[in-house]
């Protein structure tokens, strides 16, 4: 049972994925890569997003931490025997996920609407025994091609000549938690039938998943009736307002997806330059990190280091990646040197769900991103410390 409970958020969080890299695959690159583009990733977010009031950091700091503090002070303190009830019936729900999903073939045109934006691409999915493959082609914005086979991602960049490759745990998948024998997602989240729709012309059942808090966001999900397959995703903020969907505009199950042709595209890569990302692991404490106070129901799952040659003889360090997780959101903090030309000013960007912060910690620049409140990155910004 725990062995299908780990997958089956690994099912949930592969489909957030389909969103993010739908919604902009620029972010998605920025955050995967932003040592080998060699610039600050609230830079590289700017475009297309649509940025908020940028406050001064001390009224940031001081108001909103405050606020943060409030609101992880709301997260219910329920019976026992009620907090077990909700956490079968979520785990119930996940179980169904998984068995929806791990056999099916499909192909289907994914849209994403955020933030006034709306994105699309066309997504191919194949299963056989326990290869997986999937290729996604954007069909709005910059063309790009992105094929996963097992762990294997490979993006395609025809504009410009450039495909790169990365293995998918550098992809924030958060394999960490995935292993870990107990979930504590019931005690942050609690489910809900919203009942019956129809999706790309599947019957689906509605579900809603629930904040207990105010630090994360909630969801209501769309899942086929027959076999509980993810067919759409929508995020709420802290009021039950919609922030962002993902969902399939078309979608035909178990279509003839014949996993040795993608193989082959996948490795078509005559030319293109290659470019492969090296990440070593690492932990936050060994590079001198640490979080002053846990955030509520987040876990650090991973951290890497991501080695880039020195430009113009600079120096520093190499860029940094901290990964936490509740089991269904997840924050990212990324640091990297400090540099004055680039890094200038504090600012706090949003896009659809995704909310941007940076921080200068001298002589580091701080970005933390996550699909969380604002007040939930200020937790995680201003309890950031540096020891080394």
């Amino acid at each position: 049972m725990a062995a299908e409970l780990r997958k089956n958020r690994h099912i949930l969080m592969n489909f957030k994925k389909f969103r993010d890299v739908v919604l902009c695959l620029s972010a998605l690159i920025a955050m995967s890569y932003v040592a080998a583009q060699g610039a600050s990733i609230a830079t590289k977010l700017v475009a297309g997003s649509s940025q908020r009031n940028v406050v001064s950091p001390t009224e940031e700091k001081f108001g909103a931490t405050v606020k943060a503090r409030e609101a992880a002070g709301q997260e219910a303190n329920l019976p026992a025997s009620t907090a077990a009830a909700d956490s079968r019936s979520l785990n119930d729900w996940l179980m169904r996920i998984h068995q929806g999903s791990k056999k099916r073939d499909y192909i289907g045109t994914f849209v994403v609407s955020a933030g006034g934006i709306m994105t699309s691409a066309k997504i191919w999915h194949v299963c056989e025994g326990n290869q997986q493959m999937e290729r996604v082609e954007m069909l709005t914005g910059a063309p790009r091609s992105i094929f996963r086979h097992n762990d294997q991602v490979v993006t395609f960049m025809p504009d410009q000549k450039l495909v790169r490759s990365e293995k998918r745990e550098s992809l924030g998948l958060f394999p960490e938690l995935l292993q870990a024998a107990d979930s504590h997602i019931a005690d942050y989240y609690k489910v809900r039938e919203e009942g019956i729709d129809r999706v790309a012309g599947v019957e689906t059942s509605i579900l809603g998943l629930v904040p207990r808090d105010r630090l994360r966001f909630g969801y209501r999900v769309w899942t086929e009736r027959k076999s509980g397959l993810l067919v759409k995703l929508q995020t709420l903020d802290t009021d039950g307002k919609l922030l962002e969907q993902a969902a399939f505009s078309e979608l035909e199950l178990d279509a003839p997806v014949k996993m040795d042709k993608l193989v082959q595209m996948m490795g078509k890569l005559e030319g293109y330059r290659v470019e492969k990302t090296v990440l070593v692991k690492t932990t936050a404490s060994a590079e001198g990190w640490t979080l002053k106070a846990p955030v509520a129901g987040f876990k650090s799952v991973s951290c890497y280091k991501r080695p880039v040659a020195a430009e113009n003889g600079a120096s520093g360090g190499d860029p940094l990646q901290w990964v936490f997780s509740d089991g269904l959101a997840s924050v990212s903090i990324f640091v990297e040197p400090l540099d004055r030309q680039r890094h200038y000013r504090e600012s706090t960007l949003s896009m659809g769900a995704t909310q941007t912060m940076t921080r200068l910690i001298e002589p580091y620049w701080i970005t933390v991103m996550g699909e969380v409140p604002v007040t939930t990155l200020l937790l995680f910004a201003n309890g950031l410390e540096h020891k080394k």
